[in-house]
């Protein structure tokens, strides 16, 4: 098993980090769809993104390597995509096989998409309800992968409130829309990252949006060029380290720094961390910066439902940097975290007790007493993102961390060791290939 050992270090320096993962994902289906094509530039190249990219060049696209995160897509065939004689394996990539399945559903193909053992534990239904609504023909046992995708006719659009906030399903809903017959609308709870709308509009599809309220007019994409941020979530990690490092100073250049997703920084300044945006430009429609952190004290902050809906993602981190600040932390509204990569909020809270710190799993949330990380042993249970958090963890003890079964950190970040390393973090690797 693959495991990380750390021993503690202040971060600093300049670092890139690898482009966006949402975002390379969308890339690929959306210019694979379009009716020129186009070209990538920095494409997260994880195992997450190259699974999905196999599965549209197993599908009949034309996606061609340039170098190292640069690809040329060719325009969707005139005969369209082709059905597979095998199922299309997304691995452990849940937004993979979500968007996907709204894709191909609206393209009609014939197609099992399926994953590793953890992706086949996640809850489908919030895709799976609205695509049915809309027609497609979709099999799925206890609402969990393998999906069976089949072809019924033509879907129609519809308009849809999504029950929860969810950036993925609410993806789902516009790529099927893209191909079905008449508008598609969906209304959300509240504001999620809006890399899809983005994107759409700015390769020509027929996108109108308003707060909380999203239309696509069906109509492949014209195409374009697309150069991919970096991705926030991983700069989050080392946004974390460096913060609750007093005297450590820290910038991370050309991180994407969308609002519909950068509830990250907006919680690390509720904490009272000193960060400052950069250099601020767009590329390709998305907001971009340079990050600048600078270690101090943090306070503890209380995260609802609304911040867990614009940080989801970051939450492992965040919890990271209650767990060393002053006072309190409660984290509520966060049940989607129980059916992530793994189940969060228990790996998270199991972990922190590991390293000293006093926890209380709720059963949406958790609240902790900030204090110091002693040393020890704690698991990732083979979630990418829990691994990254405590090997931060690792950096801010008093004494050496072991974290565990770190394999899949490749399905985010496959540099994340070597960059910690460039910024200073005392850590090293065993069992790794």
């Amino acid at each position: 098993m693959a495991v990380w050992h750390l021993r503690p270090a202040s971060p600093g320096g300049e670092l890139r980090v690898p482009g966006d993962k949402s975002i390379s994902h969308r890339a690929l289906m959306l210019l694979a769809c379009s009716r020129d094509g186009g070209r990538i530039r920095g494409l997260l190249e994880s195992q997450d993104c190259l699974h999905t990219l196999e599965a549209l060049r197993a599908v009949g696209a034309d996606i061609r390597t340039r170098d190292a995160g640069d690809y040329d897509v060719g325009a969707f065939p005139a005969e369209g995509f082709r059905a597979p004689d095998h199922p299309l394996d997304l691995g452990n990539s849940g937004t993979g096989m979500r968007l996907l399945a709204g894709l191909f559903s609206g393209l009609g193909l014939g197609v099992t998409l399926t994953g590793d053992a953890s992706l086949c534990r996640r809850p489908m239904d919030r895709i799976v309800k609205p695509l049915r609504r809309m027609g497609a023909h979709i099999q799925a046992e206890d609402g969990r992968p393998p999906l069976k995708l089949g072809w019924r006719g033509p879907l129609s659009g519809i308009e849809y409130a999504l029950p929860v906030a969810s950036a993925q399903v609410k993806s789902a809903v516009l790529l099927a829309g893209l191909s079905a017959q008449g508008a598609t609308t969906v209304i959300e709870p509240a504001v999620t990252r809006d890399h899809t709308e983005r994107m759409l509009a700015g390769l020509g599809a027929q996108v109108l949006r308003s707060h909380r309220r999203v239309t696509v007019h069906p109509g492949l994409p014209v195409g374009g060029d697309i150069t991919v941020p970096g991705d926030l979530s991983s700069a989050a990690f080392f946004m974390v380290a460096a913060a609750a490092s007093p005297g450590a100073e820290l910038r991370l250049s050309g991180v994407g720094v969308n609002p519909g997703r950068s509830g990250v920084i907006e919680l690390l300044w509720r904490m009272g961390a000193d960060i400052e945006l950069q250099n601020q430009r767009e590329t390709g429609g998305e907001p971009v910066a340079d990050v600048v952190v600078r270690g101090g004290p943090l306070r503890g902050i209380s995260i609802d439902a609304a911040d867990v809906a614009l940080a989801v993602d970051e939450i492992p981190a965040l919890l990271i940097a209650a767990a060393v600040a002053e006072g309190e932390t409660e984290l509520t509204g966060a049940a989607e975290l129980r059916v992530k990569e793994s189940d969060r909020i228990a790996a998270m809270a199991e972990g922190l007790g590991r390293l000293g710190i006093r926890v209380s799993e709720q059963e949406d949330g958790m609240r902790l007493s900030g204090g110091r990380f002693s040393g020890g042993r704690v698991e990732s249970q083979g979630d990418h993102r829990v691994a990254m958090a405590f090997a931060v963890a690792g950096s801010l003890a008093e004494g050496p961390v072991t974290v565990g079964d770190v394999a899949n950190v490749a399905t985010s970040y496959p540099g994340f060791l070597r960059d910690a390393q460039t910024i200073g973090l005392e850590i090293h690797g065993e069992g790794h290939d």
